[in-house]
């Protein structure tokens, strides 16, 4: 070996150099090859203004798990990356910086505001990307993406111009989500439901030309101003008589119809329900059927509009108060109730969305929807675990048309023209734009100022990343991609909207698994947020304590589709595992000097913990790629983290010290020979956890600093190295040494204290056993000698033992403890506990003790008398046995 491993594991020296190693040889790049296999994964692109989280630290870390496992095994492995323009959020971001500078975006003027826009994506846009480095993401960064890049915005275009001349996509008045304060539509998956504390307003509706009334009750008043009419249902017989009447609309004094409709339950409330058909999607359904007049009485800020009368420009609060007041005042006001509700809210920016009806851009979703529903049930596209099937079917089976146009100035602009002399609407990609209208020659063109909402182009990315539409051989070999790696909060945001899209615009679902995970949450199990202040960055971690400490804190216990609670102890452990590694392989090799070591053995010189240690390393590599294979990375790495901790290092380095300090052993060849070869194995299976360590280690101890663990060969399960029978030896060893260890902690006997053991056994299977590993089951067993008998001849009535299936282990008490002294320090524990009791049983038997301590004392003292008592009886039990 031309190298030695550092004394000391250093995470910091050795991670960005192994990181621009990868980079400077290409590792990550795939290009087409069709002599291999693709695996494809495209990652979920996360946004321009943000900065890794913890949520992006485990998401990016279970896909590079699994694109460096993929190309271990030999698959052509790519993995896409890449940036979303993420409108809202960015232009939020690049307003509110405008006004900390004192400049309003509007009189910036769009392409002003865009231009400033673009500046932001160049400044923070990289940040999150030389994060996603740092923690190792071995993507292949020559086809990083953004979402408004020449090629998506070519998809995006195409998709819409498709879609428009399918019939599916078009401009009409809907009830949308709008938020007040970003002053745009949202789409219903952006709306986030939260339980606040409202009321319920019991309102009297008088019926024209009588003296009677309806009573409604609504838990916003302001809306009332745009009623047009009010609804029962039309086999309620309590109201049988005024269907098809009027009542008067309370503060409005018009006349609005009743109508009959099954909309309305008649068990809930009055069983009238107002009807405001620009202000309430159900109420707009109902509109429809009944032909009703639609009033919009709010402006796009919330505020109240001229056709609220006398509360035109007051704030949507401030007038419903004010309302409230007045129906009061005009004895119209029935009650109040306090009623807890679901209140949509918007999840940019928390305001409580407002329904508007508005004309808008919408995607017609009841055909998309049947093939997206069909591809999860014929076993197309399965999600792991599976019960996020039922979450994404009821989104499916529950879709309605998809609101697209967003009021911003940041994104895809619509590609829609309009004649402003006749009104002709003209869709055209970007480079085809008319100058000229297509029916009346007019040059008066504009285009539409909206623009498409995030998702309508992060829809495509699995397959606009790979050049579609254009015909090339990058998406005829790598498209449909694999697994799609994401969180369960963007199942209906994200997942469906790639897989309606990719089936209708490729004819193939866009990915065949989706592995779903969890949230990271605090210690506590709360969520990471900015107003609880218990975010944790991972960059602050990688710093503290290394990549491969964050990465296997993450993946270890974690199942799919469950949130995990981050711990800084775990983070420890991890840290103390790299070490663990990293010192077993030091010390491994510097014993490799000793002999040389061929690169094949024959089998048949290794000893029995040789062929256990291979055996249960040749084992492991089948169980870790089912579990791989079937996504139980956490089940995986626990089973790697034990064997490497326990069977290898704990067990097999011990066994086999002594056949390396002894010069004149004929086994050391045999012994280095199967320290390199499970130690290369183990690295290999665990380098898509911990690549950088695995990296260090394999490059020194092959001695090829050009070489690379993940270009190597992962380890396969191999017939010829599975030798059952020792690996049932050796345990039997193992469980004998795990006997005597514990005899010996119970009587506080030091490990630098050895004994004489004697194994007992009738079973001459089992004699042989303790007979071919009598050198290191006495290392292990802190054996001064290793007897091997049939019977308990000659062994004394006071030796100690062990009892394991087919055999008991013996050792003599007098090797173990003095006996004199052993009843010297017996009689004073036992003076010392006579104490204890006195003045414990002394303290309860005094009434003014019992009653005046407080409660928690007196069983304080209970359970003490209860320890000292139990004591007590196995002190004087010893010593009767000893002074026999």
């Amino acid at each position: 070996m031309k190298k030695e491993l550092e004394k000391t594991y250093n995470p910091h020296e050795i991670e960005g150099r192994l990181y621009d190693k990868w980079m400077g040889k290409k590792y990550f790049h795939a290009e087409a090859d069709r002599s291999k296999k693709p695996f494809t994964i495209v990652m979920p692109p996360p946004n321009v203004t943000g900065k890794l989280h913890m949520g992006h630290a485990l998401d990016n870390t279970l896909q590079d798990t699994l694109i460096r496992y993929k190309r271990m095994q030999g698959y052509n492995a790519l993995w896409i990356p890449g940036t979303d323009h993420a409108s809202i959020s960015t232009e939020v971001k690049v307003t509110n910086k405008l006004k900390e500078e004192g400049i309003d975006k509007r009189e910036l003027g769009r392409e002003g505001f865009l231009e400033k826009a673009w500046e932001w994506k160049e400044e923070y846009g990289g940040t999150i990307i030389s994060q996603l480095k740092k923690i190792g993401s071995s993507c292949d960064w020559d086809r990083e993406h953004f979402t408004m890049d020449k090629e998506c915005s070519s998809a995006v275009e195409e998709v819409f111009l498709k879609l428009y001349e399918k019939g599916y996509i078009y401009k009409g008045s809907r009830i949308i989500n709008w938020c007040p304060v970003c002053q745009t539509s949202i789409s219903d998956a952006e709306v986030e439901h939260e339980e606040q504390a409202g009321h319920f307003w019991h309102i009297k509706y008088p019926i024209a030309g009588t003296d009677d009334f309806v009573e409604i009750a609504t838990t916003r008043p302001e809306t009332m101003l745009g009623d047009t009419a009010v609804a029962v249902h039309p086999d309620d017989e309590r109201y049988q008589h005024i269907i098809g009447k009027n009542v008067v609309l309370p503060i409005v004094n018009k006349e609005i119809p009743v109508v009959a409709d099954n909309y309305v339950e008649r068990e809930f409330g009055t069983g009238v329900v107002k009807i405001t058909p620009a202000h309430d999607p159900n109420d707009f359904e109902v509109g429809k059927r009944h032909n009703l007049e639609e009033i919009n009485v709010m402006n796009d800020n919330a505020t109240i509009n001229e056709k609220g009368g006398k509360y035109a420009g007051l704030d949507r609060y401030e007038a419903r108060k004010l309302i409230v007041k007045e129906l009061d005042e005009l004895g119209l006001l029935v009650k109040v109730e306090d009623h807890t509700h679901n209140v949509g809210t918007h999840d940019r920016c928390g305001t409580t969305v407002e329904p508007l009806i508005k004309q808008q851009w919408f995607v017609k979703m009841e055909e998309m929807a049947k093939p997206a529903i069909e591809a999860l049930k014929t076993g197309e596209l399965k999600f792991v675990p599976e019960r996020f099937n039922k979450t994404y079917l009821n989104w499916l089976e529950n879709i309605r048309d998809w609101c697209i146009s967003r009021q911003l100035w940041w994104g895809h602009r619509i590609p829609v023209y309009y004649c402003k002399d006749c009104g002709e609407i003209m869709v055209a990609k970007s480079e085809n734009a008319p100058k000229t209208c297509t029916k009346c020659n007019s040059q008066n063109i504009v285009q539409d100022e909206d623009t498409l909402d995030t998702w309508f182009s992060s829809a495509l990315w699995p397959f606009s990343t790979l050049g579609w539409p254009e015909k090339n051989e990058d998406f005829d070999y790598f498209y449909p991609t694999n697994v799609l790696v994401t969180g369960y909060d963007i199942i209906f945001f994200w997942v469906i909207r790639m897989v309606f899209s990719g089936i209708e615009q490729t004819g193939t679902c866009p990915f065949d698994t989706v592995l779903i995970h969890g949230l990271v949450r605090d210690s506590q199990g709360r969520k990471m947020s900015k107003s609880l202040g218990n975010g944790i960055d991972p960059l602050e971690v990688i710093d503290s304590y290394g990549a491969d400490a964050l990465r296997l804190t993450l993946v270890t216990g974690n199942a799919p589709g469950n949130d995990m609670r981050f711990y800084y102890e775990r983070v420890e452990a991890s840290r103390n595992f790299a070490n663990k590694v990293w010192n077993a392989s030091r010390f491994i090799m510097m014993n490799m000097e000793k002999a040389a070591i061929p690169e094949e053995i024959n089998l048949d010189s290794l000893t029995q913990a040789d062929k256990w240690i291979l055996s249960k390393v040749n084992s492991l590599s089948k169980e870790v790629t089912e579990n791989m294979d079937g996504y139980e990375l956490g089940i995986a790495v626990q089973k790697i983290y034990d064997f490497i901790w326990e069977e290898f290092c704990d067990w097999y380095i011990e066994m086999v010290k002594p056949r390396l300090y002894n010069d004149l052993d004929e086994t050391k060849t045999a012994v280095l020979w199967t320290l390199k070869t499970v130690l290369i194995n183990s690295l290999k299976l665990l380098h898509p956890y911990m690549p950088f360590i695995t990296e260090e280690i394999y490059c020194t101890l092959t001695g090829d600093e050009e070489a690379s663990i993940m270009t190597s060969q992962w380890p396969e399960f191999q017939e010829k190295l599975h030798f059952e029978e020792d690996e049932k030896a050796v345990e039997v060893i193992k469980s004998a040494v795990k006997g005597i260890r514990n005899v010996r902690a119970e009587m506080n006997v030091p490990p630098s204290k050895k004994a004489t053991v004697i194994v007992v056994s009738e079973d001459a299977g089992m004699q042989k056993i303790f007979d071919t590993s009598r050198v290191f089951f006495a290392t292990l067993g802190y054996a001064s000698e290793v007897m091997i008998q049939g019977d308990k001849e000659g062994i004394e009535d006071d030796a100690v033992s062990a009892v394991i299936p087919g055999a008991t282990i013996y050792i003599p008490f007098a090797d173990l403890v003095d006996k004199d002294k052993e009843i010297e320090r017996l009689q004073k524990e036992k003076n010392r506990l006579e104490g204890e009791l006195k003045r414990v049983n002394g303290m309860l038997s005094n009434e003014r003790f019992i009653s005046k301590a407080p409660a928690d004392k007196i069983e304080e003292e209970k359970e003490k008398l209860a320890k000292y008592t139990n004591m007590m009886e196995q002190v004087v039990e010893r010593l009767e046995n000893l002074m026999k």
